[in-house]
């Protein structure tokens, strides 16, 4: 909470924006290697796949926004001492399916066929 309540008043005070990426690079840098690899390659794939989403960090996370609201961010595993690291999606992202659909998920490694469907996801995500 409070880096959340720290990000909140650098929002308010107009210092967000350019240094939310150098912000989500440092929080990234900062994680356990096996979390730091997974989040480095989640960047550099979320930057690729939806360059439209704005890097930032929240509630101390990688988050990813679109016009100014968090779409999707990336849990640690060691931070909050899970034995799995998550992708997370907020209501913001355009995920609806019927009347349940997950907005979480459990990342162990990124494979190829992970990639693929986190592709699809943040794809569908912007819509």
């Amino acid at each position: 909470m409070r880096e959340y309540a720290s990000e909140v008043k650098a929002a308010r005070s107009g210092k967000a924006g350019a240094s939310d990426e150098s912000a989500v690079l440092a929080k990234i840098a900062a994680m356990a290697a096996p979390d730091r690899a997974m989040a480095e390659r989640l960047h550099a794939l979320v930057k690729s796949v939806a360059p439209a989403l704005t890097p930032r960090t929240w509630y101390g996370m990688p988050a990813y926004a679109k016009d100014g609201s968090v779409l999707c961010f990336f849990q640690d595993a060691r931070k909050f001492k899970t034995r799995y690291s998550t992708l997370g999606f907020t209501d913001k992202a355009a995920l609806d399916d019927d009347e349940l659909w997950p907005v979480a998920f459990a990342l162990k490694e990124l494979t190829p066929a992970v990639e693929a469907r986190i592709t699809e996801l943040l794809r569908k995500a912007i819509r």
